[in-house]
């Protein structure tokens, strides 16, 4: 299962995206958490302490690693393999947090380097097979954009979530984003509703989303908000956040089924 989580900021796609891993996780699935937000903050919803999250090095700043799978130091130009060896990152560099094996993406912002770079190459190459040649289900928790999915991943994503709230603001960016999604290949576009309070939440919300399905919705909790606030794993922390997880995780097992 390969899932691309996106949506507005502040919507509560990390949240999602740390509670279907952890879930799914002590399910006993091999779960592989990527978070390629560069507001990077899934460690801390999973559960990790601020020292296991700081000892988690982004991707691309892993400077030795990619020299030595690309042939270039990054930073420094010059020519590079377009194929680096990307099958054992995993392993290398993965961080286990409650069963959940995260790797952070980070981003290529050094001044000169453009987007033609040893290291912009070796998270494509990644990323693409993560998505395409791996076996585990993958968790990839996006900000509000598809920058990280090239056509070439895009075809292995299994199912797009964006994440929305009963606001026009977040629709909005659903209706952005679903339309990039589609222009390279994402075939399968839905919607989970974050913060509905009642009916008339769930009805506005998919009213305002037209042709984009909306898989489930998830209420708004105190216990989750105050987690989130503490810097602590919002999984666990209420039984109806954590049953609103599950009727989630179980509509995209559903769907991901129908579609193959």
């Amino acid at each position: 299962m390969k899932l691309a989580i996106s949506g507005k900021g502040g919507v509560g796609k990390t949240t999602l995206s740390s509670g279907l891993a952890r879930l799914w996780a002590e399910q006993g699935r091999r779960v592989i958490a990527i978070d390629a937000d560069p507001d990077a903050n899934l460690a801390t919803a999973l559960g990790a302490t601020p020292e296991l999250d700081d000892a988690c090095t982004p991707l691309s700043m892993q400077d030795d690693l990619i020299e030595e799978r690309t042939g270039a130091r990054p930073g420094r130009g010059g020519m590079f393999r377009l194929n680096p060896e990307v099958d054992d990152v995993v392993d290398l560099c993965g961080t286990d947090i409650d069963g959940v094996t995260l790797l952070k993406m980070g981003t290529v912002d050094r001044g000169g380097s453009g987007c033609m770079c040893a290291e912009g190459t070796f998270l494509k190459a990644f990323l693409r097979h993560l998505m395409v040649d791996g076996d585990d289900a993958v968790i990839l928790d996006m900000e509000a954009g598809i920058e990280h999915l090239g056509r070439g991943t895009a075809e292995s994503v299994d199912l797009f979530i964006v994440v929305v709230e009963p606001s026009m603001r977040s629709i909005q960016t659903a209706h952005h984003v679903s339309d990039l999604a589609h222009d390279i290949g994402v075939h399968d576009v839905v919607a989970v509703a974050n913060k509905t309070e009642d009916a008339a939440d769930i009805a506005f919300v998919r009213e305002k989303l037209g042709d984009i399905p909306l898989l489930g919705t998830i209420p708004p909790s105190d216990e989750v908000r105050r987690a989130d606030r503490d810097g602590r794993s919002p999984y666990g922390t209420d039984p109806a956040f954590t049953d609103a997880l599950r009727t989630v995780a179980e509509a995209i097992s559903d769907r991901t089924v129908r579609a193959r």
